[in-house]
């Protein structure tokens, strides 16, 4: 009986084949807490929205649980303009203008969305004073495998600007929506999951008639 077994289920591709099942099930099981971490970050950006002005925390990265407050903060001086593409307030697309704001002579200082321009040549004319706004996290840089690796660093909180800088039209108004496709993705793991075993079974069952004797 324990020969038979062993014949019907292979040492090696079991094992193979019930570790990637049982990653699969992990993978399932790591998404449905990922679904309930979300929906309470959902609630928490929709209290943020609520919450009065406040000034925004000095920290290098942006911290999830602030995103979508309202806060002000004082670039002394704009050391860089970065451009991504952008969408007006009135729906127009076009070329956001960021800036790299320096808030003292130390620090990590932070960046602000100070408006969209249909030219993406244009040259804002700011050079520093108070923004205020609503907080996100900065558009990640580097490309994919570099974020994969590590290699990219933490986005930095930033402030879209109520009030654009001269020449740039009004940044659209962020929303306030962590997209929850997690418990999906649960589904669509546990599906591969059942499916790999499945299919696994079902190889066996066939590898086994071939090796039956024929009838009669």
């Amino acid at each position: 009986m324990a020969h038979f077994r062993l014949m019907r289920f292979p040492i090696i591709p079991t094992i193979l084949v019930a570790a990637a099942v049982a990653t699969m099930i992990a993978l399932g099981f790591w998404q449905l807490r990922r679904a309930d971490e979300k929906a309470a970050l959902q609630l928490q950006y929709e209290r943020n929205w609520a919450l009065p002005l406040m000034a925004l925390p000095p920290g290098a990265v942006a911290d999830e649980s602030l995103l979508y407050r309202r806060a002000s903060a004082f670039c002394l001086e704009v050391t860089q303009w970065r451009t991504t593409g952008g969408k007006a307030d009135s729906g127009q697309g076009g070329t956001r203008f960021i800036a790299e704001c320096r808030t003292g002579a130390e620090g990590p200082g932070f960046v602000a969305a100070m408006g969209v321009s249909p030219d993406p040549k244009a040259k804002p004319a700011w050079s520093g004073g108070e923004v205020s706004g609503r907080i996100v996290a900065e558009p990640r840089s580097g490309g994919l495998f570099e974020r994969l690796a590590g290699k990219s660093p933490p986005p930095r909180p930033m402030i879209v600007a109520d009030r654009p800088a001269p020449g740039l039209l009004a940044s659209a108004p962020p929303v306030a929506e962590a997209p929850n496709n997690s418990l999906a993705y649960a589904v669509q793991w546990f599906f591969f999951a059942a499916a790999a075993a499945a299919i696994y079974v079902l190889a066996l069952r066939h590898r086994q008639r071939e090796k039956l004797p024929p009838k009669g």
